[in-house]
């Protein structure tokens, strides 16, 4: 997991936690329904962030969002 997006899931009050289980699981978020939507409300304000800051520059925003976050630019998920 990206450590941005931990840093935000633990900001909004969700646990997350190392689970050993078979097949491994390394980490798993657990909370509730208000925890999870402030989750994807820091998510949205950080891409509003990046978006603002960077409209005009470089690589495209989506780009700069994906390699924030760390998602694979190959993924098409």
């Amino acid at each position: 997991m990206n450590e941005r997006i931990k840093e935000l899931a633990e900001q909004s009050g969700l646990k997350v936690e190392l689970w050993m289980t078979n097949p491994p699981k390394p980490l798993q978020i657990l909370g509730s329904v208000e925890e999870f939507e402030k989750f994807a409300e820091l998510i949205v304000k950080d891409c509003a962030y990046i978006a603002d800051r960077n409209w005009s520059l470089g690589p495209p925003t989506g780009s700069i969002m994906k390699q924030y976050f760390g998602v694979d630019e190959n993924d098409t998920e």
